[in-house]
């Protein structure tokens, strides 16, 4: 066991808090602050973790509850509890190899996990990871013939479901990120690099690691007609010129034969348009707060989604999940299950598939103390009667 892994496993480690001050510990400040950063003032990343704590909880006391079941399906994938791990770009860069091994955490706790095309690790190496749950999630950077050929691929690798990101018409404005140069860590110029050896120096460690990783230079699962696979240098003016628009769902709908669901509803009106496209599930996300900020936590957008949906399709939730007790809140508004992003980056940054399975780990206990706690014995019989929802909240559009 490696002194970072020993680490994440001591028992001073209890919530995901922890894992993050040990990522912020290990990594530099410009990969820390990617992971940890959102758009423009970060007022939509604050609000989706002060969502979760706006929501209260109503127990049944004087209950025995014995083992609390976790179990649950997600569009047919049986998952040992109600979670699976979104995307996050760039994975490769915190830590070597992070998208295989976030995919083997997943695999090891039986959850789902969901590779981007932003992607530093093949679709094939990804899929070989995990025997569980695997979605793909499709930008259509690289053009329509570049996507196509990826489908095949994640398809042939064991990707049962396709996942489409509507949000990102154009790229959010993270502070953060261009104020640290983020950028310029993963291009291919070394002038721009020099900026960062105060932040490399002192993370040894960090700096080896990557240096052997092979630094992540192109996206291998977006493989452009006559080039080849896309530099990762010309990844954010890709993303501004691929906006998915819903006339691309409807050329989606013919190339690929599973599932698809579509990422990044927060109004009625999306949840609409992605049944009218065919989507057989969708996700109540507004990336993190890291495209638009100011629009609502997605917990506060979820029951709007949950209402239109009216059981046509499965709805998940993604942003703000910290502890197991804000998947039950997610579950009893009408939640299929919920994702997290930043909660298992933190554990790859602080030791890799060790800090990634102990994230998963750690919110698992919370999960079936809370039910214990609730009075209740499966996450099937959480439901609305189990939490009190603030008054304003009504006040949102229905």
């Amino acid at each position: 066991m490696t002194r970072d892994q020993r680490r994440v496993a001591s028992s001073r480690v209890v919530n995901i808090a922890d894992l993050r001050r040990l990522a912020q510990a290990r990594l530099p400040r410009a990969v820390f602050d990617y992971i940890d950063g959102g758009a423009d003032g970060e007022v939509t990343l604050r609000e989706n973790c002060r969502a979760f704590q706006e929501v209260t909880f109503r127990p049944r006391n004087a209950v025995a509850v014995g083992k609390c079941d976790l179990r649950t399906t997600v569009l047919g994938a049986e998952l040992s509890m109600p979670l699976l791990l979104a995307p996050v770009g760039f994975s490769r860069m915190i830590c070597p190899r992070g998208e295989v091994l976030a995919a083997g955490a997943a695999g090891k706790a039986q959850i789902g996990y969901v590779l981007t095309t932003i992607s530093g690790s093949s679709v094939e190496d990804v899929g070989a990871a995990s025997s569980a749950c695997r979605w793909y999630q499709l930008y259509l950077v690289g053009g329509r013939e570049a996507a196509e050929a990826a489908l095949v691929r994640a398809r042939r690798a064991g990707f049962t479901v396709l996942v489409i990101t509507i949000d990102t018409g154009t790229f959010g404005f993270r502070e953060r990120d261009i104020r640290n140069g983020a950028g310029a860590l993963i291009g291919n110029k070394l002038l721009p690099k020099l900026r960062f050896l105060p932040q490399l120096v002192v993370h040894p460690g960090w700096l080896a690691a990557f240096l052997r990783d092979g630094r992540m230079l192109t996206l291998p699962n977006v493989i452009v007609p006559g080039r080849g696979p896309m530099p990762l240098a010309e990844t954010q003016a890709a993303l501004a010129a691929s906006v998915v628009t819903w006339k691309d769902l409807r050329w989606i709908r013919n190339v690929w034969p599973g599932p698809i669901v579509v990422k990044g509803v927060l109004t009625a009106e999306d949840a609409q348009r992605s049944l009218d496209a065919g989507a057989a599930g969708m996700i109540v996300s507004n990336h993190g707060g890291r495209q638009l900020d100011g629009v609502r936590a997605t917990l506060r957008a979820l029951p709007e989604i949950v209402k239109a949906v009216n059981g046509r399709a499965e709805v998940l939730v993604d942003g703000g999940v910290r502890r197991g007790a804000d998947i039950a809140k997610a579950i009893c508004l009408g939640a299929r299950a919920a994702l997290i992003g930043r909660a298992y980056a933190y554990g790859l940054g602080a030791a890799g598939e060790a800090g990634a399975f102990r994230a998963i780990e750690i919110l698992r206990s919370d999960l079936s103390r809370a039910l214990a706690l609730l009075g209740c014995e499966s996450v099937a019989d959480l439901g609305r009667s189990y939490v009190d929802v603030p008054a304003s909240w009504a006040t949102q559009p229905l």
